[in-house]
Order: structure tokens, then sequence, then C-alpha cells
């Protein structure tokens, strides 16, 4: 893996490692998310954010990289609708008395970045051509 690569896989699981452990410190700021349709809010906040930590500590282990890194599309693909609700309501987050207005819409298709950094590290490595001949 090039260390570029090695980097950005460190970045992405801090970054979901952290944002787990946000479900966890601060639900509170979570809850208007979740969209009303969905019953058991505290659940699913609690539950997204045990994803995140698993999927982030999965992305660290060799073994079970690729694996964690798909469930970290499922876990994106998951959370979408919440994203959605967040710009079709204009959901206010944390202490803030109204929502982001056209940042929420722009965030949407960050979404797709996520699912391609993910994605990135679902594929196998492939041996340098000279690795690979001083082998045979």
């Amino acid at each position: 893996m090039s260390r570029s690569k090695r980097i950005l896989l460190y970045l992405m699981a801090a970054f979901y490692v952290f944002a787990g452990y946000m479900h966890f410190a601060k639900p509170d700021f979570y809850m208007p998310m979740i969209p009303p349709y969905l019953a058991w809010h505290v659940q699913l906040v609690f539950l997204s954010g045990v994803a995140e930590v698993i999927c982030g500590i999965g992305l660290l282990v060799p073994s079970m990289r690729r694996l964690a890194a798909w469930g970290t599309i499922a876990l994106l693909i998951a959370v979408f609708p919440a994203n959605l609700h967040i710009a079709l309501n204009n959901v206010p987050l944390g202490k803030s008395p109204e929502g982001l207005g056209i940042w929420n819409w722009v965030r949407l298709p960050f979404q797709l970045v996520l699912i391609a950094w993910a994605w990135w590290y679902t594929r196998r490595e492939r041996e340098p051509v000279g690795e690979l001949a001083t082998r045979i």
C-alpha cells in the first residue's frame, strides 16, 4: 500500500472512530437527524455510533479491512435518509436555532466522496511487478 493511501486509511479510521464516539458523548446532537418516521431514535443513534467505531477499527486490521470498508459503505448508505431529512427540513443541529440551509444540500453529494474513499479499500492490493517477478 502506498504511503499516501496508508495515511488516508488512518485518517478515515480515526474519523469514523471519533464520529462513533461522539454518538455516545453527545447523543442529543444526533437525535434531530433521525427522521420522525423511524422508531427508536436513541437506539439508532447508539447503533450507528457502534457501527462507526467498529468500521473505523476494522479498517486498521488488515484481515478485516475489506469487510470494514464494505461495512462503511453500507453504513453511509443507511444514514443517507437522515442526511436527506436534514436537508429537506433544514434541521438545526446542536444548539443552533436553525439549520445550515444550502450547506445541508452541499453535504449530500459529499456522501459519494466518502463512499468512494471507503470503496478504495475494498480493492485487493496488487503487488508491484518487480516484487512478483522475484518470487517466480
